[in-house]
């Protein structure tokens, strides 16, 4: 979709979700933000209520379904949403002699449930008016499961197959479905990272694609451009 003028981020303070918070804020475009930081949301709404935008933001727990969808369908009757980017996620550390339950249940609450609990109800308010479009943040990680990170590349994996489920699902209604797998990004995230992290890219860059991927309305939107399947599959 080009041109959305009401767009709704989960995880809108920090990493991925704040870049594209800014990208998207000028003037005539509302944007309705989500975050677990209040200090980091309050800082990125006056950033992009600076840029023109007008911003709402909420503390709301992506796992709660009851709070998302109430949250989501406030927010469209302010201004019906022509965008939503289902982004919020975690990653945690992991170790094998760590409790494996506890650790995926936490991981698979937010970066599974949560994006359930943001996408099904984006659905049924597109639905009926015939148009919207839907964005789900999966990740390089979920072309395959990682031996480093089996949780999270998990929860990733299966996002990325429900996305793509859904456009074929739901391309007659109208509603643009687009599965977003990025790989290592400039962040606050990455910042920490102990690790090599090949083709790091610059946020402006990443952002530039993504945007790119969703006008274009591409079923996945893969960056950086060396990440190609065969490229995960052989270094994976």
């Amino acid at each position: 979709m080009k041109n959305p003028k009401s767009i709704l981020i989960t995880g809108g303070s920090s990493g991925l979700g704040e870049a594209m918070a800014k990208d998207y804020a000028t003037e005539g475009v509302t944007l309705f933000l989500s975050g677990r930081n209040e200090d980091r949301l309050n800082a990125v709404q006056a950033q992009c209520h600076a840029l023109g935008a007008e911003v709402h933001i909420a503390i709301v727990d992506t796992a709660d379904e009851t709070a998302m969808s109430d949250w989501i369908i406030a927010c469209d009757k302010i201004a019906s949403l022509d965008l939503i980017i289902a982004n919020a996620g975690i990653g945690l550390g992991y170790t094998k002699d760590m409790d494996l339950g506890h650790h995926t249940k936490q991981i698979f609450e937010v970066n599974v449930n949560g994006v359930f609990n943001t996408v099904h109800p984006a659905i049924r308010l597109m639905q009926p008016r015939g148009k919207g479009q839907i964005a789900i943040i999966s990740s390089l990680a979920g072309y395959h499961g990682l031996p480093t990170a089996p949780a999270y590349s998990t929860s990733k994996v299966c996002v990325k197959a429900y996305g793509e489920a859904l456009r074929g699902l739901y391309a007659s209604d109208g509603i643009e479905i687009n599965v977003v797998c990025p790989g290592f990004v400039k962040s606050r995230m990455t910042a920490s990272n102990k690790f090599p992290m090949p083709f790091l890219m610059e946020t402006n860059k990443a952002i530039k694609a993504l945007r790119r991927g969703l006008e274009k309305n591409q079923a996945r939107i893969t960056f950086p451009w060396q990440a190609t399947e065969p490229y995960i599959r052989f270094h994976g």
